[in-house]
C-alpha cells in the first residue's frame, strides 16, 4: 500500500505535509512531495517493487506528473511496448507515464492497465489534472473540493482531506476523471450476455483464470504471505500460490481465545500444502482496546465491516511485528460473484445476477474496504486474486443457474473446479462456509453486544436514534457504538457508506436484525 495526497496550489506544502502524516501508515518507507503549475503532489510510500529510491514517488518528466497507488501487474508487457521511454525505476507504476502519453486517449490508456491501481496523473501541455481507479476499488481515492477554493482535492483516506474539504466523496471504481468529469471505462457488474460454455468447461475456465490471478500477484520484490481462515477462499489462494512457487509459503490465521472455529480447519490446509503457519490469538481486551483505532482505520459505521476487520487488524498486526511480510494476499471478492449463504434464498435466476451486481457494485465500501484499511493500517499491502478483471467478467457472465445453490454447496462450481490436482483436502474444499467474523469466534460479536448493551440504557437508545437520518440509521445498540465512533473522528461523511451490509430482506428468510449468517436457518454446520 501506498498513499497519496493531491491538493491545489491555493494549499500550502505544510498542509500536504499534514495529510500525509495521517496516511503514513499505508507507506512509511519513503516521502514526496512535487510543486507543479496549479497542484501540489504528496505521496507516502510502501516499497514492494524496486525497493531503491530511485522508485520513489512523485514520478517527474517534461511532459507529466504522477502519483500511483498501486501495482500494475502487466507493468512488463507494456514496458516492452515503450523501450524508447527513459525509464527512472523498475517500479511498475512509472510505465502508466509513457502508456499515457502514447495513447489515443485516456480512458484507453486506463483500458490497459491490469492490476489494482488508484492514480492522479498532471498532463503539463493541457495543464489537466487526471485520475483514475481500478475495475472494483481493490485500491482507495476519495475526493472533495477545497474550502477556499473550491478547486477538487484527491487522497487515499478521507482522514486525510478532512481539513481542506467539508464534504468527501468515493473517487468511484471502474472510472476516471479527466478535463473536470468523472467517466466509466469499464462496469464489471454490467448487463452481458451469458457464455453457453458447459459445466465441465466453466469449471476449467474458473481454474484456468483464478489461477493466473494468483500468479500474477506473486510478483514482489518484497516478501510475501497469506491470510488463511481455513475457509474454501483463502485456502483456495493459499494452494494455487504453494503449487506455483513449490516452496513452503508463510500463512497466517486468527482466531478468539474462547471459541476459534476456523483456526482448526486453517491448520489443515496448513499442514495439507507445507505451508509456514502462524496463529494468532485475541481475547475480548483486545478487541475492546482496539475497537475505536478499528473503526478510526476503517472509516465506516458498518457492522459487518467492523466485526470482520477486528480480527483481520490483529493478524496483520502480528505480521507487521513479528515477520518481515510486506505484501499479503487474501480472498475477498468471492462471496459477491459466486453468493453468500443468504443467495440460497433467491427466489430465481433473475435476482440471484441482481444480487451479484449489486455486490459487485458495492464491494468497495465493504470487504474491500475491511481488506485495504485492515492491512495497510499496518503498512502491509493487499492484492485480491478474486478481484482479478478477467476472472470477475467471466464468472458474472456464466448463467445464474449454474451459479445457484441447487446442490447443497454453495459456490458449487469454484469448488468442483478444483476437486482434481491435489490442491486442498476433501473435507475443506467442501466445508460449509463460516462468515469471517464468525469464524473468529462467535464469542467476538456476542461480546461486542454485550459491551453495547451495558454502555447505553433503552432510554438512551431511543432518544440518540433520533439525531439519525433515516439513511444508515443505527438500529441495534450495537451499530449506535459504532456509529458513535464513526462520527467522532468523521462527522458529517455518513453518505460515504450507501447501507448497513445486510441480507436482501425482500427475501424469504431474509428478514433479519443483524448480518451474521448465523442467524439464517441454512447456516448449518458453518460454524463447526
Amino acid at each position: 500500500m501506498c498513499g497519496l495526497v493531491v491538493l491545489s496550489k491555493a494549499s500550502s506544502e505544510s498542509q500536504v505535509k499534514s495529510a500525509l502524516s495521517l496516511i503514513v501508515h499505508r507507506g512509511p518507507d519513503a516521502m514526496g512531495i512535487e510543486v507543479l503549475d496549479d497542484w501540489i503532489f504528496g505521496f507516502t510510500r510502501l516499497a514492494i517493487m524496486d525497493l531503491n529510491p530511485r522508485g520513489n514517488q512523485p514520478f517527474v518528466d517534461q511532459k507529466a506528473s504522477l502519483v500511483c497507488n498501486g501495482e500494475i501487474y502487466n507493468h512488463k508487457a507494456l514496458r516492452s511496448q515503450y523501450p524508447e521511454y527513459s525509464y527512472k525505476s523498475e517500479s511498475d507504476c512509472e510505465v502508466i507515464l509513457p502508456l499515457v502519453q502514447s495513447s489515443d486517449s485516456f480512458g484507453d490508456a486506463v483500458l490497459k492497465l491490469d492490476g489494482e491501481f488508484a492514480f492522479c496523473y498532471y498532463d503539463q501541455k493541457e495543464k489537466d489534472l487526471k485520475a483514475a481507479r481500478d475495475p472494483m476499488g481493490i485500491r482507495p481515492l476519495f475526493y472533495g473540493h477545497c474550502k477556499k477554493s473550491g478547486v477538487i482535492s484527491f487522497a487515499s483516506e478521507v482522514k486525510a482531506l478532512l481539513e481542506v474539504c467539508d464534504r468527501v466523496e468515493a473517487f468511484p471504481p471502474g472510472h476516471y476523471y479527466e478535463h473536470g468529469q468523472f467517466s466509466s471505462y469499464v462496469d464489471l457488474a454490467r448487463d452481458c450476455d451469458y457464455v453457453a460454455d458447459t459445466e465441465l468447461k466453466v469449471t476449467e475456465r474458473i481454474k484456468e483464470l483464478l489461477s493466473d490471478a494468483v500468479i500474477k500477484r506473486l510478483d514482489s520484490d518484497a516478501p510475501i504471505g497469506f491470510l488463511l481462515s481455513g475457509g474454501l477462499d483463502s485456502s483456495l489462494v493459499c494452494a494455487i500460490a504453494a503449487k506455483h512457487l513449490n516452496r513452503p509459503i508463510k500463512t497466517f490465521s486468527i482466531g478468539m481465545k474462547e471459541d476459534a472455529i476456523d483456526l482448526k480447519y486453517a491448520k489443515q490446509v496448513a499442514d495439507f500444502i507445507g505451508s509456514d503457519h502462524h496463529e494468532v490469538i485475541i481475547d475480548e481486551q483486545m478487541v475492546l482496546e482496539s475497537l475505536e483505532e478499528v473503526i478510526y482505520h476503517l472509516e465506516t459505521w458498518d457492522i459487518t465491516t467492523i466485526r470482520a476487520s477486528i480480527g483481520m487488524y490483529h493478524v496483520c498486526k502480528y505480521i507487521r511485528e513479528q515477520t518481515d511480510v510486506k505484501v499479503v494476499l487474501t480472498g475477498e471478492v468471492a462471496d459477491e460473484i459466486f453468493g453468500y449463504k443468504y443467495t440460497d434464498f433467491a427466489p430465481s435466476d433473475l435476482e440471484f445476477q441482481k444480487e451479484a451486481q449489486k455486490r459487485v457494485r458495492e464491494i468497495y465500501m465493504y470487504d474491500v474496504l475491511r481488506a485495504d484499511r485492515s492491512i495497510s493500517a499496518h503498512s502491509l499491502e493487499a492484492r485480491v486474486p478474486f478481484s482479478d478483471t478477467r476472472f470477475v467478467e467471466y464468472v458474472m457472465s456464466i448463467h445464474p443457474k449454474l451459479k445457484m445453490n441447487t446442490t447443497g454447496h454453495g459456490k458449487f462450481l469454484l469448488r468442483k473446479a478444483f476437486e482434481e490436482g491435489d490442491y486442498l483436502p476433501h473435507s475443506i474444499l467442501w466445508r460449509e462456509k463460516a462468515a469471517f467474523s464468525d469464524a473468529i469466534g462467535h464469542s467476538l460479536a456476542d461480546f461486542i453486544k454485550k459491551l453495547a448493551e451495558s454502555v447505553c440504557t433503552d432510554e438512551v437508545y431511543a432518544q440518540k436514534l433520533g439525531a439519525y437520518a433515516t439513511q444508515g440509521r443505527p438500529f441495534t445498540k450495537e451499530s449506535l457504538l459504532y456509529r458513535e465512533i464513526f462520527e467522532k473522528h468523521f462527522a458529517g461523511q455518513s453518505h460515504l457508506i450507501a447501507d448497513f451490509w445486510m441480507p436482501n430482506k425482500s427475501w424469504e428468510n431474509c428478514d433479519v436484525d443483524d448480518p451474521s449468517a448465523r442467524i439464517l436457518p441454512n447456516y448449518g454446520a458453518s460454524g463447526l
